[in-house]
């Protein structure tokens, strides 16, 4: 099962987790870094992506929307 922690990385590189975390083991992790300036609804946006994406590409949504596709 994946996961979202909120961290905050400190300038010296000192991960500060913000929430509790436990795992019962060690586990791998990947991090992303947001800009200070990044929008907060583009950063969710990004995140959800993958989650929206396999909603979005089933064939009922294509024939939903298919009346929307430009002729060619």
């Amino acid at each position: 099962m994946l996961r979202t922690i909120k961290a905050l990385i400190e300038a010296d590189g000192t991960i500060r987790l913000l929430e509790p975390v436990s795992l019962g083991s060690p586990r791998q992790a990947l991090l992303t870094i947001l800009d200070d300036d990044e929008d907060v609804a583009l950063s969710s946006a990004v995140l959800s992506e993958a989650a929206l994406a396999a909603d979005w590409s089933r064939p009922e949504e294509d024939a939903a929307w298919a009346h929307l596709q430009r002729a060619r």
